[in-house]
């Protein structure tokens, strides 16, 4: 693999933003969700059992236990936590000298924080990968030194390796899953059949997704599955086009994930993932800059040969791709009606024996492609000119290869949660220090879209209220399908997770959702707060004057409308069937509420605190109070169109510099060359030691080095998004190092051999010149001598 300093970049400003979106959205929802009025208020989480703070840190890891020592309670400790995540991660993208290794430990612990209190609207397959990829961003992110200037490090390979690692295991684990769950319509390969109206929060164009004809959808599933299970293989070849393949299949399916889904800032997080499979080389070839290293050397026989069988390698691994494809999905092409025929043509016991024959030799490709990785970082630690900086490097490599071969076995246990027997044969110290690490989510397992839901249409609960329970009206959410009427929404990347929630309480009894209990609570008692998870807008919920007096919740299957006889558009978005009952109606003083609310721990034991009235929590009353009114895609949008202008502003900015310190550096060097001219010949008449023509030669070489390195400064402030990490590319060997200052030797001995000619010629001009005035004198004389005679 080539130089990987651009995808770094790229990786680093990726998730920088993601972190944005991720804290930024959760701000917003604290309050409804975690306030001491929320739904689940997260106080609960800390009881003070009398132990010290170091206990209490060590059984749950979270900053807010710190929120007494600064005067707040646990709602704006919340709320602190997530406004510095936000303003940090914000400033990380504008400035590269932010995206430290320190700046993205400390964006970790603050998520981890929110992490441990979030309870069931934090415990998301996406929040534990953020927490995995953000604890990778301390291992790859550089470490900025006050009295140094950043370069690359010879570990960004090992640590990089690590990210396409956790790529593999999330795109693999969620191929896999999809089989090894059962589910009938992943093996009838109908499951988009289904997908695009039962998602959560589907988008407008889940509706025409929806409509494309039965085989198309079922092609799809088969694409999929190529794209998730043997795909992710490629990750680890030793052939550059195989990963750059692999790389533009996988940003492929997440985009058209986005397009279909509200999925907030998961899939953004894919693709982040997905800068490990790209180089230095092909990232210029994206952004049309012009390759570093034009020269290249021609090509021998053996080389040639070697490229040839890469090439046909290459070819026969994409023959192999389709033709297993086709055999196993038995694609057949319908020439009549236009259409490509899939089936599954393998049982659910062949792909097991299958997956557990794949499982050892994943794992061994991950040891082989780490080890090569950690080998080729100690041999260019070893190639380092000077005896210090040879030690810093092996030291840096040493810990970093630690690191990463301590991250790859820890993740080995979640990994192996697919096979049983692969689980069963790792070593037990491995399975202990998982055990040990695991509250901190370094490490998980995933699987998503394991089986699909509302194959007999999308179960969604309607909650509904009254004053004199006779009146019924619904309680429209600003996101999830209610009005048939209403388009579906667009909210990427905000999650509303009151929402999700609510999905996933329609797919199973009220019992099982213990937190929509508090819930209906809440609503009796009018919190504001929690109104504005439904309504951000309090003029659009029906009960803003006075809260109902009852409350009452059914459950609909809907299914997306179908287009008219004539091919014209329907009036409505869904249509619905009321299929049961799902909450009883209740009352304030219900004794089946408060029955529910004890029996699951929801009801309050002790009064709230007080409000301080001290200083910080004012100030995050004040900024909550403007804020907080957004709605929560409203204010990610804000921030991402900020983040792009300032990027843009930034980048116009800084070719501008570029430009004008170009012309006048070309200006410079022309009146330089004048002035040198004009030396050169007063020299050349009065010929200078050789001593002094050395030194002078030595203060032509020190200037131009110094422009070099001014040039690579320029360049190095020119970032991905707006403005790079000024890193230098120091992994050169000692052989590359003395033929470049040779070359530079040699160019400076021309030069001065030009200049020397070109005095030289001036010398002989002038001499030639001071000749003709000598002889013109002496005509002049036998002129003025003939002259004279014929006078006399």
């Amino acid at each position: 693999m080539g130089e990987i300093r651009q995808p770094v970049q790229a990786f680093l400003w990726c998730m920088s933003v993601i972190y944005m979106f991720a804290f930024s959205s959760l701000y917003v929802q604290i309050p409804g969700l975690y306030g001491n009025e929320g739904v689940l208020p997260a106080r609960w989480m800390l009881r003070y059992t009398g132990k010290g703070f170091w206990e209490q840190l060590r059984d749950s890891p979270t900053l807010l236990w710190l929120g007494p020592k600064l005067g707040l309670d646990t709602q704006q400790g919340m709320e602190l936590i997530a406004l510095i995540g936000t303003v940090l991660s914000l400033l990380s993208t504008l400035t590269h000298r932010l995206r430290d290794c320190r700046l993205y430990l400390c964006l970790w612990i603050l998520y981890l924080s929110l992490y441990q209190v979030g309870q069931v609207f934090l415990y998301f397959q996406w929040d534990n990968l953020l927490l995995e990829t953000g604890f990778l961003c301390v291992l790859v992110a550089p470490l900025y030194l006050p009295w140094g200037r950043p370069r690359g490090c010879f570990h960004d390979n090992v640590t990089l390796w690590l990210v396409r690692w956790l790529l593999f295991r999330l795109m693999f684990a969620s191929g896999v899953v999809k089989l090894t769950s059962r589910c009938p319509t992943w093996w009838g390969l109908t499951a988009l059949t289904y997908h695009y109206e039962t998602q959560c929060i589907p988008t407008p164009l889940a509706w025409f997704a929806h409509q494309l004809p039965v085989w198309w959808q079922k092609l799809s599933v088969v694409t999929t599955f190529l794209i998730e299970i043997p795909v992710p293989f490629l990750f680890f070849s030793p052939i550059r086009r195989h990963r750059l393949t692999a790389f533009y299949l996988q940003i492929l399916l997440q985009v058209l994930i986005i397009l279909s889904g509200n999925y907030n800032f998961f899939n953004l997080l894919t693709i982040a993932l997905c800068f490990s499979l790209l180089d230095d080389e092909h990232i210029n070839f994206l952004l049309r800059r012009p390759a570093q290293d034009t020269h290249r050397p021609q090509k021998g026989t053996l080389r040639k040969a070697l490229s040839w069988a890469c090439v046909c390698l290459e070819v026969t691994v994409y023959i192999l791709l389709v033709y297993w494809t086709s055999l196993h999905f038995n694609l057949q092409i319908d020439w009549e009606r236009k259409e490509v025929m899939s089936k599954t043509a393998f049982t659910y016991h062949q792909f097991m024996a299958l997956l557990k024959d794949m499982m050892m030799p994943s794992i061994w490709i991950g040891v082989l492609s780490l080890t090569w990785e950690i080998l080729r970082a100690m041999f260019k630690s070893a190639c380092m000119r000077g005896i210090l900086l040879r030690l810093w490097s092996t030291l840096q490599w040493g810990v970093m290869a630690a690191a990463a071969v301590n991250m790859f076995a820890i993740s080995l246990v979640p990994f192996t949660f697919l096979d049983y027997d692969a689980n069963s044969a790792l070593w037990p110290g491995v399975k202990r220090a998982f055990e040990v690490t695991d509250r901190y989510q370094l490490a998980n397992s995933y699987g998503l879209f394991r089986r699909m839901t509302g194959v007999g249409g999308r179960p969604e609960v309607v909650i509904e209220g009254s004053w004199d329970r006779n009146t019924w009206t619904e309680i429209e959410f600003m996101y999830k399908p209610g009005n048939m009427s209403a388009p579906p929404a667009f909210v990427t990347p905000h999650q509303p997770r009151l929402d999700w929630q609510m999905w996933f309480a329609a797919l199973g009894p009220y019992h099982q959702s213990p937190w929509f209990s508090s819930l209906i609570y809440r609503l009796l008692q009018g919190k504001k707060d929690v109104i504005r998870l439904i309504q951000s807008d309090e003029s659009n919920y029906p009960f803003k004057d006075h809260p109902p007096t009852y409350l009452r919740a059914h459950r609909y299957k809907y299914w997306f409308t179908e287009p008219k006889e004539d091919g014209t558009y329907p009036d409505r978005w869904w249509r619905r069937v009321y299929a049961e009952e799902f909450y009883p109606i209740v009352q304030l003083g219900d004794h089946f509420l408060e029955n529910m609310l004890s029996q699951h721990g929801l009801k309050d034991k002790a009064a709230a605190r007080r409000p301080s009235k001290a200083l910080l929590p004012q100030v995050l009353a004040s900024v909550r109070e403007s804020v907080c009114a957004l709605p929560g895609h409203v204010l990610t949008w804000s921030l991402a169109i900020a983040v792009a202008g300032a990027c843009v502003l930034k980048q116009l900015l800084s070719r501008k510099h570029t430009h004008t310190h170009t012309h006048t550096h070309t200006q410079a060097h022309d009146k330089a060359s004048e002035m040198g001219r004009e030396s050169a010949g007063q020299q050349n008449s009065h010929p200078a030691p050789a001593h002094t023509q050395e030194k002078q030669m030595e203060e032509e070489e020190s200037e131009e080095g110094e422009t070099e390195e001014e040039e690579e400064e320029e360049e190095g402030e020119e970032d991905w998004r707006g403005g790079g990490d000024g890193k230098e590319d120091v992994m050169k060997t000692d052989e590359e190092q003395e033929s470049k200052r040779e070359k530079e030797e040699d160019e400076g001995q021309e030069e001065m051999e030009e200049k020397n000619a070109a005095a030289d010629e001036e010398e002989e001009e002038e001499e030639g010149g001071q000749e003709e005035e000598g002889l013109e004198e002496e005509r002049q004389e036998v002129n003025s001598d003939d002259s004279l005679r014929k006078r006399k």
